[in-house]
């Protein structure tokens, strides 16, 4: 029978291609050590796992909130003002989402039409694309610039783009694949340009807590009364908590939109777990001193990154400033990005990103991810620096 032909419109996520052909590698004797996705290996803290037990041993299995618990609703509304955010009704300006990525999804599907345009920091994370495709809009990327080993988005590029369609700016900070952590001047540029062509501004926030070197993320809701009724926050605790298979995250917007999202939302979820929803309060307003060794633990693994990939010839480390993803300047090796990760997979049992996968920008460099440590991350440097020695020389 035919299927959809929308779905010629959608592709394999860059992750799940390479996942792939690392598992053909696997079939065919491999044993590959990964620096690719983005999946912390540090435990979720104790507290939080015996939170969900005592849930569970108390029966909270039963449908939840489609909304989200309350209790959740108010965890989140407080800790968005502990962390500089502004101030959201628990009641009407929140919704407890299964993950960010589906309180995206609610978002986009809030706001978009058929023919819209969405705007989208390249590089970026491709599963982006996706979701404003399935709607039936536009996804269109605007190109950052580069300088001095750091990426940002130009806001005359941004207001370049603009055109009657467009709807909205999509924007990850810390910027996933690039560790860029958006200044408040950075985000004051790109408020201006959502209130001066009325554009919602979407702010994935999934990274927030985990930032170095003295950088700390803003969120640009808390910049001006005008920003936050423009301003839909996503986030999760994935990261921030090392919950990522928890799949619980929360969004935060006026009213009104939250309203809509609702209406997208509750055609195809009825929300996290009841006891998942009651770890994620443990989680939110419990000891944050977990979060703070974590975002300590991270900074160690980055160091590491810059330090054995430092004196490659060919290539360059771009410093990030937040997030758990390094990238790397390979782009005079002589290869595309695309043919020098398979390379390194196929003759040095090594997988990673490469940057092409997030639009012609990021072409010529690779996305080192140190999420996870250890041995994976110490064997999986050791063959990432031979084999770009190797396809170097």
């Amino acid at each position: 029978m035919p299927l959809a032909q929308r779905l010629a419109l959608l592709k394999p996520t860059a992750v799940n291609a390479i996942l792939g052909e690392v598992q053909q590698f696997r079939n065919d004797g491999g044993q590959p050590v990964s620096l690719m996705r983005g999946a912390p290996d540090l435990p979720t803290p104790t507290h939080i796992v015996e939170a969900a037990e005592q849930a569970l041993r108390a029966g909270r299995t039963g449908y939840p909130d489609n909304r989200g618990e309350s209790s959740l609703r108010e965890a989140v509304s407080r800790a968005i003002v502990r962390r500089g955010g502004p101030a959201y009704s628990a009641d009407d300006e929140i919704l407890i989402t299964t993950g960010a990525t589906l309180g995206l999804y609610a978002a986009l599907g809030a706001i978009l039409d058929p023919g819209d345009e969405v705007l989208l920091p390249e590089p970026v994370y491709d599963a982006y694309v996706s979701a404003v495709v399935q709607l039936g809009a536009a996804p269109c990327p605007v190109p950052a610039t580069r300088i001095d080993g750091r990426f940002s988005w130009d806001p005359n590029r941004v207001a370049d783009a603009c055109h009657s369609r467009t709807r909205a700016l999509l924007v990850n900070s810390p910027w996933n694949p690039t560790g860029t952590v958006l200044t408040p001047a950075e985000w004051e540029s790109l408020i201006e340009i959502a209130d001066r062509h009325d554009l919602f501004l979407i702010s994935d926030e999934i990274y927030e807590t985990i930032c170095y070197d003295g950088h700390t993320h803003v969120t640009p809701a808390a910049l001006s009364d005008a920003a936050r009724r423009r301003t839909i926050l996503v986030n999760s605790l994935s990261k921030t908590y090392s919950m990522t298979g928890w799949r619980v995250g929360f969004c935060a917007a006026p009213a009104d939109v939250i309203s809509a999202m609702f209406l997208v939302l509750q055609q195809s979820s009825r929300g996290p777990a009841t006891f998942v929803q009651d770890a994620a309060v443990a989680a939110l307003d419990g000891p944050q001193d977990c979060v703070e060794r974590m975002t300590t633990e991270y900074a160690r693994r980055r160091e590491l990154v810059l330090s054995r990939l430092a004196d490659i010839p060919g290539v360059e480390l771009l410093r990030p400033e937040g997030g758990f993803f390094a990238m790397a300047d390979v782009g005079s090796l002589g290869s595309s990005s695309n043919q020098i990760r398979r390379a390194l997979l196929n003759d040095h049992a090594v997988v990673v990103m490469h940057g092409g996968a997030y639009g012609p920008s990021a072409e010529g460099t690779l996305r080192i991810s140190f999420a996870s440590g250890g041995d994976n991350l110490d064997v999986g440097l050791e063959r990432l620096e031979h084999g770009l020695r190797a396809i170097g020389s």
